[in-house]
Protein backbone atom coordinates (compact mmCIF):
# COMPACT_ATOMS: atom_id res chain seq x y z
CA UNK A 1 0.00 0.00 0.00
CA UNK A 2 1.21 3.32 -1.05
CA UNK A 3 1.06 6.35 1.09
CA UNK A 4 -0.78 9.59 -0.30
CA UNK A 5 1.46 12.24 -1.77
CA UNK A 6 1.75 15.32 -0.15
CA UNK A 7 1.34 18.07 -2.32
CA UNK A 8 4.75 20.57 -2.47
CA UNK A 9 3.95 23.93 -1.42
CA UNK A 10 4.95 26.85 -3.91
CA UNK A 11 8.36 28.20 -2.40
CA UNK A 12 8.19 32.30 -2.61
CA UNK A 13 11.17 34.92 -2.89
CA UNK A 14 9.99 38.00 -0.83
CA UNK A 15 11.65 40.62 -1.82
CA UNK A 16 11.64 44.13 0.14
CA UNK A 17 13.39 47.28 1.34
CA UNK A 18 12.15 48.26 4.30
CA UNK A 19 10.67 47.35 7.68
CA UNK A 20 9.06 44.40 6.61
CA UNK A 21 5.50 45.06 7.64
CA UNK A 22 4.41 43.37 4.61
CA UNK A 23 6.62 40.27 5.51
CA UNK A 24 5.46 39.55 8.56
CA UNK A 25 1.89 39.67 7.49
CA UNK A 26 2.86 37.34 4.90
CA UNK A 27 4.07 34.93 7.13
CA UNK A 28 1.10 35.02 9.23
CA UNK A 29 -0.40 34.13 6.88
CA UNK A 30 1.52 31.34 5.69
CA UNK A 31 1.84 30.06 9.39
CA UNK A 32 -2.31 29.83 9.30
CA UNK A 33 -2.58 28.28 6.64
CA UNK A 34 -4.73 30.39 4.63
CA UNK A 35 -2.18 31.48 2.02
CA UNK A 36 -0.58 27.68 1.24
CA UNK A 37 2.76 28.58 0.24
CA UNK A 38 6.89 29.04 2.10
CA UNK A 39 8.44 31.92 2.34
CA UNK A 40 11.50 30.08 1.07
CA UNK A 41 13.79 33.05 0.99
CA UNK A 42 13.75 36.97 1.89
CA UNK A 43 15.74 39.51 -0.45
CA UNK A 44 16.58 42.95 1.00
CA UNK A 45 18.04 46.05 -0.84
CA UNK A 46 19.60 46.80 2.07
CA UNK A 47 20.17 45.79 5.85
CA UNK A 48 16.32 46.10 6.87
CA UNK A 49 14.22 45.60 10.08
CA UNK A 50 12.77 43.50 7.15
CA UNK A 51 16.18 41.51 6.84
CA UNK A 52 15.88 41.55 10.82
CA UNK A 53 12.38 39.79 10.70
CA UNK A 54 13.51 37.37 8.31
CA UNK A 55 16.62 36.15 10.18
CA UNK A 56 14.89 35.81 13.44
CA UNK A 57 12.53 32.96 12.03
CA UNK A 58 15.12 31.37 10.44
CA UNK A 59 13.93 32.38 6.59
CA UNK A 60 17.34 32.83 4.50
CA UNK A 61 18.18 36.04 3.86
CA UNK A 62 20.16 38.06 1.26
CA UNK A 63 21.24 41.39 0.86
CA UNK A 64 21.38 42.45 -2.81
CA UNK A 65 21.99 46.27 -2.76
CA UNK A 66 21.95 48.38 -5.64
CA UNK A 67 20.18 47.41 -8.86
CA UNK A 68 19.76 43.52 -9.20
CA UNK A 69 19.93 42.34 -12.87
CA UNK A 70 18.38 39.71 -14.70
CA UNK A 71 20.71 37.38 -14.15
CA UNK A 72 21.22 37.79 -10.23
CA UNK A 73 17.66 37.05 -9.87
CA UNK A 74 17.99 33.92 -11.66
CA UNK A 75 20.66 32.70 -9.87
CA UNK A 76 18.82 33.21 -6.24
CA UNK A 77 15.83 31.66 -7.78
CA UNK A 78 17.84 28.32 -8.91
CA UNK A 79 19.84 28.20 -5.91
CA UNK A 80 16.70 28.74 -3.71
CA UNK A 81 14.27 26.94 -5.88
CA UNK A 82 11.87 29.39 -5.58
CA UNK A 83 8.65 29.37 -7.71
CA UNK A 84 7.16 32.90 -7.34
CA UNK A 85 8.32 36.20 -6.39
CA UNK A 86 6.73 38.82 -4.15
CA UNK A 87 7.67 42.05 -4.08
CA UNK A 88 7.08 43.33 -0.25
CA UNK A 89 8.20 47.17 -0.70
CA UNK A 90 10.89 46.74 -2.88
CA UNK A 91 12.24 49.57 -3.96
CA UNK A 92 14.51 48.89 -7.12
CA UNK A 93 13.34 48.17 -10.44
CA UNK A 94 12.84 44.49 -10.73
CA UNK A 95 14.30 42.51 -13.79
CA UNK A 96 12.11 40.02 -15.19
CA UNK A 97 14.18 36.97 -16.47
CA UNK A 98 12.61 35.30 -18.75
CA UNK A 99 11.57 31.95 -17.18
CA UNK A 100 10.05 34.33 -14.24
CA UNK A 101 7.32 36.36 -16.22
CA UNK A 102 3.82 35.85 -14.37
CA UNK A 103 5.44 34.85 -11.77
CA UNK A 104 6.35 38.11 -10.14
CA UNK A 105 3.72 39.80 -8.11
CA UNK A 106 3.85 43.46 -6.61
CA UNK A 107 1.76 45.39 -4.39
CA UNK A 108 0.74 49.07 -5.02
CA UNK A 109 -0.79 51.44 -2.77
CA UNK A 110 -2.91 53.03 -5.23
CA UNK A 111 -5.77 52.26 -7.24
CA UNK A 112 -3.69 51.49 -10.39
CA UNK A 113 -3.79 53.22 -13.45
CA UNK A 114 -3.48 55.96 -11.15
CA UNK A 115 -1.05 57.39 -9.38
CA UNK A 116 1.80 54.29 -10.38
CA UNK A 117 4.58 54.59 -12.53
CA UNK A 118 8.47 55.49 -11.83
CA UNK A 119 8.70 57.67 -8.39
CA UNK A 120 5.32 56.27 -7.22
CA UNK A 121 5.96 54.78 -3.83
CA UNK A 122 4.82 55.36 -0.08
CA UNK A 123 3.72 58.92 0.89
CA UNK A 124 4.24 59.86 -2.34
CA UNK A 125 1.07 57.98 -3.82
CA UNK A 126 -0.79 59.33 -0.90
CA UNK A 127 -0.14 62.55 -1.81
CA UNK A 128 -0.88 62.30 -5.11
CA UNK A 129 -4.13 60.66 -4.55
CA UNK A 130 -5.20 63.72 -1.81
CA UNK A 131 -3.89 66.87 -4.20
CA UNK A 132 -6.45 64.97 -7.19
CA UNK A 133 -9.45 65.35 -4.84
CA UNK A 134 -9.89 61.53 -5.19
CA UNK A 135 -12.30 60.21 -3.22
CA UNK A 136 -11.32 57.01 -2.86
CA UNK A 137 -8.46 55.20 -3.06
CA UNK A 138 -6.94 51.55 -1.70
CA UNK A 139 -4.01 48.71 -3.45
CA UNK A 140 -3.57 46.77 -6.01
CA UNK A 141 -1.69 43.89 -6.55
CA UNK A 142 -0.22 43.23 -10.01
CA UNK A 143 2.20 40.82 -12.41
CA UNK A 144 5.40 42.91 -12.87
CA UNK A 145 6.87 43.34 -15.71
CA UNK A 146 9.76 45.12 -17.24
CA UNK A 147 7.57 48.53 -16.62
CA UNK A 148 6.62 50.30 -13.42
CA UNK A 149 2.77 49.47 -12.56
CA UNK A 150 1.92 48.21 -15.63
CA UNK A 151 1.33 44.75 -15.44
CA UNK A 152 -2.26 42.84 -15.72
CA UNK A 153 -3.77 43.36 -12.34
CA UNK A 154 -4.48 40.42 -10.07
CA UNK A 155 -6.85 42.09 -7.69
CA UNK A 156 -7.67 45.66 -6.33
CA UNK A 157 -8.93 46.75 -2.21
CA UNK A 158 -10.71 50.18 -2.20
CA UNK A 159 -10.99 52.33 0.48
CA UNK A 160 -12.40 56.31 1.72
CA UNK A 161 -10.47 58.91 1.27
CA UNK A 162 -11.40 61.05 4.27
CA UNK A 163 -11.95 64.42 4.97
CA UNK A 164 -9.06 66.11 6.86
CA UNK A 165 -6.32 62.78 5.18
CA UNK A 166 -3.06 63.69 5.02
CA UNK A 167 -0.73 61.48 3.74
CA UNK A 168 -0.13 59.28 6.64
CA UNK A 169 -3.89 58.44 7.64
CA UNK A 170 -4.39 57.45 4.12
CA UNK A 171 -1.34 55.00 4.34
CA UNK A 172 -2.78 53.94 7.13
CA UNK A 173 -5.91 53.00 5.88
CA UNK A 174 -4.64 51.62 2.42
CA UNK A 175 -2.43 49.41 4.53
CA UNK A 176 -4.93 47.41 6.34
CA UNK A 177 -6.30 46.78 2.85
CA UNK A 178 -3.23 45.36 1.64
CA UNK A 179 -3.04 43.42 4.66
CA UNK A 180 -6.13 41.47 3.20
CA UNK A 181 -5.54 41.67 -0.23
CA UNK A 182 -2.12 40.59 -0.88
CA UNK A 183 -2.33 37.31 0.87
CA UNK A 184 -5.75 36.59 -0.76
CA UNK A 185 -4.18 37.85 -4.26
CA UNK A 186 -0.94 35.40 -3.80
CA UNK A 187 -3.42 32.26 -2.58
CA UNK A 188 -5.83 32.69 -5.55
CA UNK A 189 -2.79 33.65 -8.46
CA UNK A 190 -0.96 30.68 -7.01
CA UNK A 191 -4.34 28.45 -7.14
CA UNK A 192 -4.36 29.68 -10.65
CA UNK A 193 -1.14 28.87 -11.63
CA UNK A 194 -1.31 25.51 -10.98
Amino acid sequence: MTSPVTPTLPRLAVFLSGSGRTLLNLIQHTQSGSLAAVIALVVASKETAGAAHARARNIPTVILPGHPSAESVQALVSQYRIDYIILAGYLKMMPVPPALRGRILNIHPSLLPRHGGPGMYGDRVHAAVLAAGDTISGCTIHEVTDEYDKGRIILQRTCPVLPGDDAHTLAARVFEQECIAYPEAIAKYLAASR
